[in-house]
């Protein structure tokens, strides 16, 4: 008998009527037969890689989507805030219209021009640029009244200028 051959077995199956013995059927192992639904195809395979590949290059795709809108989201709140403080700065100028003699500090020779680097972590070592200019109108004589504009353009290359503005109203100190 082979190593890898099993043995042969015999079951009883019944008494011959006519002989009356017994009968045996032998049990002889089944050749194996490799089964298609066990290995990959060549098609199955290449439809795997195919269907990988769309997959991975959706989701890079989609990475460097989100990063860039991150960058231009963050250089935005940073112009935001900045553009926020030149206002706070303009409301908390003294304008009193009933002192003697009147004091009026909430004048645009007041704010000049200020270019400032954003508050953002910046890649390598260009830092981004904000310029903020502050615009001081007068909205109304009776009652007094007046409109603090504040600009602030910041760039982000390749993708052009971007500009914040914010505008708020103020009334004379009393």
């Amino acid at each position: 008998m082979s190593v890898l051959s099993k043995p042969i077995r015999k079951r009883l199956v019944g008494l011959d009527s006519k002989t009356r013995s017994l009968e045996w059927n032998e049990d002889r192992p089944r050749p194996l037969r490799a089964s298609r639904a066990s290995a990959l195809t060549l098609i199955e395979v290449v439809i795997s890689l195919a269907i990988a590949g769309i997959s991975i290059t959706g989701i890079v795709t989609g990475y460097i989507f989100a990063s860039r809108e991150m960058e231009e989201t963050a250089g935005s709140t940073a112009a935001e805030c900045m553009a926020r403080q030149r206002v706070e700065q303009a409301r908390s100028a003294k304008w009193d219209t009933l002192a003697n003699p009147p004091v009026d500090e909430l004048v645009s020779n007041n704010f000049p021009v200020l270019i400032s680097p954003l508050d953002i972590p910046v890649r390598g070592t260009t830092a981004l640029y904000a310029t903020n200019t502050t615009t001081i109108s007068t909205a109304s004589d009776t009652p007094p009244l007046r409109i603090i504009r504040v600009e602030s353009v910041w760039s982000l290359p390749p993708r052009g200028p971007f500009t914040n503005t914010i505008t708020a109203y103020r009334a004379p100190d009393q």
